[in-house]
């Protein structure tokens, strides 16, 4: 199998992964159905050839498919046409991609590229070529490397920093041989991202970021940035910014940073919680009521200020509530507010309540699913009169808010177990969005670690901790019963209570200790029972391990592999 194919005279290459493995089958009478059955043997494709080796024509699965299902009979109707190219003439195939592509070398053939992977190769091809773009005209210096810490790619102004090496001279190389001080491999191990460092290259104080690259849960490289000409130069820019943002407050609507400043709390990178900071956008330009659910600990109240910032209402207030923090009675006061000597122990002159408060703006009313059926009831009348009748009083004050609940609970249960009001429920389930739990966005963990690792160390003027691997292991094999707010505890207590420089897995909070043991025993027990089953296999196949493989379900070659990890542990 070829590593990587030139087949156009602009220099496009296709990747080994696009060139699918072919087999050749004799042209000749067959029904599409037993063409069919010979595909679902062969393989991806089939190349049809005449006695004389000269291709014909490709079948594939889909369009033999096609075929069957348009009632064809004739095996001509799912014939794909072939292109045959040489790797040593570089000649280029049909521009459309129109023709499966056979690759030959010699007189062998050793694959070919569909018109899907053709495709595909042209969209790699080109989305190659803007990155390459954009690396080279970035501002910044750019390197990136690979698992192995090696480097992948170093963009011209980070070459140039560093003595105007060229690209043959860095790429490929380790990168600690390349750039001094650097810890962009240490960043591939631990998979946590180090921001705003300052780091010693060519004589001059540089300020970094160092970000590791998550790909299917695992760390496959990391990017390394330098953000500024030195440390001096960014004072004057911290300086100047200053200046422009004392300008800009009094011009600049305030609502519009604010909401900058709660995405920033929302953090991570995972797909799931980007699709919720996506939908929250769309909800924020209206004044619809919107339900917010999700486990504890997920960042509700996060996404309800963001959604109020964003709302057309960011310049009203925005009030909050935890109906679950008091008692009903209570709770109804403090929601509708009361007149002087509505009951024992008011206040003189009243209360303005949080319906009142929340008038122009947003209120937020956590835990909803904790409200009482009659106060249930009455917050509805709220939302369809835009009027609130104080305790104590006869005279409705008229209110006009955005209002945002939020629940831990299944809403839906309760109302079959006639906890919660049908009518309150289909008012507010119209518009939803499900937080998801952090054990389904575990790719958002190192950079939650970063964040809150910032906050408690300029919160207790304390220096940043390193992460080992176990310690980041133990943190990703972990499910996060509390979501972020359980880890935000786990990483105040690694930087109150932790004294090393580094967290390992010896100086994680007991529970996390705990969990690492058990899933340590729990693999001890799983590793114990495979290696018996194996060796009782091996006695019932009287030794032969091809047949001990047969009796567990498993390739010759997988048991070997088995066999030998038993012998070195």
């Amino acid at each position: 199998m070829v590593q990587q194919l030139t087949i156009n005279q602009s220099g496009f290459h296709v990747s080994h992964y696009w060139i699918e493995p072919v087999s050749f089958a004799l042209y000749e009478e067959r029904t599409i159905q037993e063409w069919a059955r010979l595909l679902q043997h062969a393989g991806s494709l089939i190349v049809l050839v005449t006695e004389e080796d000269e291709p014909v024509g490709a079948l594939l699965p889909e369009t033999i498919v096609a075929a069957i299902s348009h009632g064809e009979t004739a095996i001509e109707k799912a014939l794909e046409s072939v292109e045959v190219i040489e790797i040593e003439d570089r000649r280029a195939p049909s521009p459309d991609g129109s023709k499966v592509v056979l690759i030959k070398e010699g007189n062998e053939y050793i694959g070919a590229v569909t018109r899907e992977n053709w495709r595909r190769a042209r969209e790699e091809y080109e989305q190659k070529a803007i990155l390459e773009a954009i690396l080279e005209n970035a501002y910044e210096g750019i390197v990136i490397v690979d698992k192995q810490g090696k480097i992948v790619k170093m963009n011209n102004a980070y070459r140039s920093f560093i003595g105007g090496k060229d690209e043959a001279e860095v790429e490929g190389k380790f990168v600690a041989d390349v750039i001094e001080n650097t810890r962009l491999h240490e960043v591939v191990k631990s998979g946590i991202p180090e921001r705003g460092e300052i780091q010693r290259i060519e004589g001059q104080n540089m300020v970094v970021h160092r970000i590791p690259i998550w790909q299917n849960h695992r760390v496959v490289g990391a990017v390394g940035m330098l953000i500024f000409e030195g440390v001096s130069e960014l004072y004057e820019i911290l300086q100047r910014a200053r200046v422009f943002l004392s300008e800009e407050s009094l011009s600049t609507e305030p609502t519009k940073k604010n909401a900058t400043s709660v995405e920033r709390r929302l953090i991570g990178r995972s797909e799931a919680l980007q699709s919720c900071k996506c939908f929250a956008r769309k909800v924020a330009r209206t004044k619809a009521t919107v339900l917010l659910t999700g486990e504890t600990g997920t960042g509700k109240e996060l996404f309800a200020r963001l959604i109020h910032q964003m709302s057309n209402q960011a310049n009203g207030p925005f009030v909050a509530i935890n109906c679950a923090a008091m008692p009903e009675t209570l709770l109804e006061a403090e929601l509708f507010g009361y007149e002087e000597g509505a009951f024992t122990g008011a206040r003189r002159g009243g209360a303005v309540g949080k319906f009142e408060q929340a008038s122009g703006g947003t209120l937020f009313l956590d835990e909803a699913g904790e409200m009482s059926n009659a106060l249930q009831a009455k917050l509805l009348r709220v939302l369809e009169t835009k009027q609130v009748d104080r305790v104590g009083s006869c005279r409705p004050v008229q209110t006009d808010f955005r209002l945002i609940a939020a629940t831990n609970a299944d809403l839906n249960q309760l109302v079959a177990d006639g906890k919660f009001r049908k009518d309150l429920y289909y008012r507010l389930v119209a518009i939803t969005l499900n937080i998801p739990p952090l054990r389904e966005r575990k790719e958002d963990i190192p950079y939650l670690i970063s964040a809150f690792m910032d906050r408690f160390a300029q919160e207790y003027g304390l220096r940043h901790k390193r992460f080992c691997e176990d310690a980041l292991h133990a943190f990703l094999e972990y499910d996060w019963p509390g979501n972020v707010r359980e880890l935000a505890n786990a990483i105040d207590y690694i930087m109150a209570i932790g004294e090393e420089e580094k967290v390992t897995s010896n100086t994680l909070p007991p529970f996390l200790r705990n969990h690492a043991a058990k899933k340590e025993s729990l693999k001890t027990v799983a590793r114990r029972s495979e290696k018996e089953r194996i060796e009782q296999a091996i006695v019932l196949a009287n030794g032969n391990k091809a047949k001990a493989a047969k009796l567990l379900g498993i390739h010759r070659a997988t048991l070997y592999r088995k066999l030998k990890e038993q012998e070195s542990s």
